[in-house]
């Protein structure tokens, strides 16, 4: 299924048309570039063809002025990279079953590139008119994917060498779905070159859609960037998480405790605690670190205590649950909870890896019906960890249960009043505001 560019061919390739790849395509038409955006999924390719959007924060009026402008198209046909000068890839890089690094999707990628590097693919040249082509990967993985697994791969595939017939480069990506002061073009951009040449390269690509460059000095330093990233977060959100089990048995409220101690103009970050940890890149990227630091004879203890106790938090918010259900005589089993919230982080509709699912299936695996409402993610759309809830709705807030538990902040949330609640509600946010609050209240 292909929707082609008017006039002459892409100057840009964007593989991947997820939260990275969509939000960067646009970004580059939208500065005038030709962009022509792959992806495996049809579904996606059509609804770019009609100006529509699926994901909530990209405007469907902005895809639609850029594909009537010609200068953006869509495709499932990656035989277009040949008339590309430049290929960015935008795919997935989640965890295996056994919490290992699963980068198939980016040797899959290359693999589809390799035949298109080469000079004649496709009857024409595909170094853009004498140019080198430029392959930039910005899929979050660990250092060492670019200049071996990836350049591999490309270099098998096509017969051609890395640095020398075209260039290879690392930009890793910096999407903050949800947030409308993060913008593509005003998000520093991290890059590595395979080669300073390369570099060079990815610099120009950059440098005509990001008003701030960061050049490395090499793949393997931007990769670990994005790295270290990602594991800040994920050291300070289990710090925090730790800070409130234990300021609660103190009976001292962590939010009030964090309130203040943010005052403070130096020396202090604020992080919050939460149900668990959500999204594509906290939950996931300090594993491909850790996994990769195993090959070096390393520990990487702060990262694996981080991920115990971020994953803990799910059982800590269900024994909330039960000391709630409790107080009104009620058992989890044969309970119905309401949960609000599907998606990991206030007013998104990304679910991915979010802490909402494992909270089902442990309440369930408890003998509790569970039903959800979230206005951003009216069905569950099938996942490779939770599969079996897959189609499920959203369910109307006014919903009957014994017990509604709030585990995404979405503003609508926020600004809901609960207080005439006959039930407990369990906030694992602080996001309930005091007036709107039941007279059955708790944080968890």
């Amino acid at each position: 299924m292909t929707y082609v560019l008017a006039g002459q061919r892409a100057q840009l390739a964007v593989v991947g048309l997820g939260y990275v790849g969509l939000p960067l395509a646009l970004q580059f038409a939208g500065t005038g570039a030709k962009v022509i955006g792959l992806d495996i999924d049809p579904q996606k390719v059509a609804k770019l063809a009609k100006g529509e959007s699926y994901l909530m924060h990209v405007p469907g009026a902005r895809i639609a002025e850029l594909v009537a402008s010609g200068r953006l198209a869509a495709s499932t046909d990656f035989s277009l990279i040949a008339q590309a000068e430049e290929v960015v890839i935008c795919v997935p890089t989640p965890l295996n079953k056994n919490r290992e690094p699963d980068i198939s999707y980016i040797l899959k990628t290359g693999e589809a590139i390799a035949p298109y590097l080469s000079a004649d693919a496709g009857g024409q040249k595909a170094d853009g008119g004498g140019r080198k082509k430029l392959i930039v990967l910005e899929s979050t993985t660990y250092p060492g994917t670019t200049d071996t697994d990836l350049r591999e791969m490309l270099e098998k595939g096509s017969g051609l060498k890395a640095g020398h017939d075209f260039h290879l480069a690392f930009s890793p990506e910096r999407e903050d779905p949800g947030n409308p002061q993060s913008r593509v073009a005003d998000v520093p951009k991290v890059v590595g070159g395979l080669t300073p040449a390369c570099l060079a390269r990815a610099m120009e690509l950059y440098g005509r859609a990001v008003k701030t460059l960061v050049p490395v000095s090499s793949t393997r330093v931007a990769e670990a960037t994005k790295l270290m990233e990602n594991i800040f977060r994920s050291v300070n959100i289990a710090l925090v998480n730790e800070m409130k089990l234990i300021y609660e048995a103190m009976g001292i409220d962590v939010w009030e405790v964090i309130e203040a101690a943010k005052t403070k103009p130096f020396g202090f970050m604020p992080f919050y605690p939460g149900p668990g940890l959500g999204g594509h890149c906290i939950p996931i990227d300090p594993f491909y670190l850790s996994w990769k630091a195993r090959e070096y004879g390393k520990p990487t203890r702060f990262i694996e205590l981080a991920g115990e106790i971020n994953s803990s938090m799910p059982d800590h918010v269900v024994n909330k649950v039960t000391e709630a259900l409790n107080q009104t005589g009620k058992a989890v089993r044969g309970s119905t909870i309401l949960l609000l919230g599907l998606a990991y982080k206030a007013d998104v509709d990304d679910d991915r890896e979010s802490p909402s699912y494992v909270l089902i299936e442990k309440l369930e695996a408890q003998g509790a019906k569970v039903v959800y409402h979230d206005p951003h993610v009216p069905i569950i759309r099938p996942t490779r960890e939770h599969a079996h809830l897959a189609g499920r709705r959203s369910v109307p807030i006014d919903t009957s249960a014994d017990l509604v538990l709030l585990a995404t902040a979405h503003r609508g949330f926020h600004d809901h009043d609960f207080s005439r609640l006959q039930v407990p509600l369990v906030d694992t946010r602080n996001s309930v505001r005091p007036a709107f609050r039941p007279a059955t209240y708790c944080r968890a």
